[in-house]
């Protein structure tokens, strides 16, 4: 797989990052926070790890992505269309009466595997798929993308087990780890102590990664893919908000869009973050 210039991938990220908070603006609503958080996680998936062929997304060797943290779509919606899976023009319907792009991905939008948004479900289906490309000896892989508030649910530590036992080593799990659910920091809400003990414990091989850093993920990604016998979760530490200031670390912004005077503003330092790559 060709290995992508890591500047081409930052100056990627901050324009999904403009894509997201465009759309936001105009939907006025949406959850800016974590659509920010997962940028570089969906550009080192999209632009470099993934088998997959936007011409033909429902390909039958492609490799799945699966957001189980369905209210990151904007940021999945903003990869999409860049990779051509779909006309940018659509960015801006989202969450509008009859656009195919609402709060949270549904089946029928070109790209999206799952229809999702209640929590916890992820990885219960990535399994699912798992089980089901070893039947027909299919070698895809199942990427799955969950929140770390997310993994408060009981489902996932099942799914887990269940991963572990048939040692599906074609599902790789990704956590955003930005350490903020809707009601706070997630150590108050629910403290999950060590991820990286916690997932080992579970029977899987952990990694952790810079979420902000293409070329960690990659490496991550890549050993990954090389571990057999064993399902593998990749924790990646990032910034809810990241890219804009006075959204960094701030739980009021878990599913609150730009109003126009913050939305220019944001865009300001992106531009200025743009111009320093």
């Amino acid at each position: 797989m060709n290995h992508p210039d890591i500047k081409e991938l930052k100056i990627k990220a901050v324009g999904i990052r403009k894509d997201i908070l465009s759309m936001l603006t105009a939907a006025g609503s949406g959850h800016t926070g974590g659509s920010l958080s997962m940028v570089e996680i969906l550009v080192a998936l999209y632009y470099y790890k993934l088998k997959h062929k936007p011409s033909e997304p429902n390909w039958k060797e492609r490799d799945r992505f699966l957001l189980s943290k369905g209210h990151g779509a904007p940021a999945l919606y903003a990869v999409l269309a860049d990779r051509g899976y779909f006309s940018k023009d659509k960015l801006l319907t989202l969450r509008k009466l009859g656009s195919q792009l609402q709060g949270h991905p549904q089946i029928g939008l070109p790209g999206i595997e799952i229809s999702s948004g209640s929590l916890g479900q992820g990885l219960s289906i990535s399994n699912g798929m798992a089980l089901g490309l070893r039947l027909d000896k299919i070698n895809s892989r199942i990427y799955c993308l969950m929140g770390d508030g997310e993994t408060n649910e009981g489902q996932v530590w099942e799914a887990a087990m269940t991963a572990s036992h048939y040692k599906l080593d074609n599902v790789c799990a990704i956590i955003d780890h930005n350490k903020l659910q809707i009601d706070g920091f997630c150590c108050e809400i629910k403290d999950m102590g060590s991820f990286m003990h916690k997932w080992q414990d579970f029977g899987w091989n952990a990694i952790e990664a810079d979420g902000h850093d293409p070329e960690d993920l990659m490496k991550a990604l890549d050993a990954a893919e090389k571990f057999k016998g064993k399902p593998t979760v990749i924790i990646a530490h990032t910034v809810k908000g990241k890219g804009v200031s006075f959204v960094e670390n701030k739980v009021n912004w878990h599913g609150v869009a730009p109003k126009k005077e913050e939305y220019e503003r944001a865009i300001k330092e992106l531009d200025a973050e743009l111009s320093k790559l």
